[in-house]
């Protein structure tokens, strides 16, 4: 599934969450998907590379670097929409099923974060 698209799951996921909110800082990302930064940065070199992203440091603050979709990497959501149902199917499971597991995994991650801020 993921080779149609030319990306390993991890960098599926970090397009996943660029989708969902485009334009943030690598630190939130980082948080976002609970990597450091020695896993998100090289992760996120490769994508640029490949054409799906921008890395920028922020005007107001060097320190901080924008993650920011490209054309193509916005491009690339289209593509890639079909993945949730086609790895449903794999699990012999219907897409709602599929929605409600992502659901509740992002429930779980959610409380995990709140437990472990805590």
């Amino acid at each position: 599934m993921l080779e149609e698209l030319e990306l390993t799951y991890t960098q599926y996921v970090t397009m996943l969450a660029l989708w969902e909110q485009d334009r943030v800082s690598v630190t939130a990302l980082g948080n976002k998907l609970y990597l450091d930064s020695g896993t998100l940065t090289p992760l996120l070199k490769k994508l640029e590379a490949a054409g799906h992203l921008t890395r920028t440091r922020d005007r107001s603050d060097e320190r901080i670097v924008i993650v920011e979709l490209t054309d193509q990497g916005k491009a690339l959501k289209e593509r890639a929409s079909g993945i949730p149902a086609q790895l449903a199917c794999k699990l012999n499971g219907t897409p709602e099923e599929a929605a409600a597991l992502l659901g509740q995994m992002r429930e779980f991650l959610n409380r995990l974060q709140t437990s472990t801020a805590e």
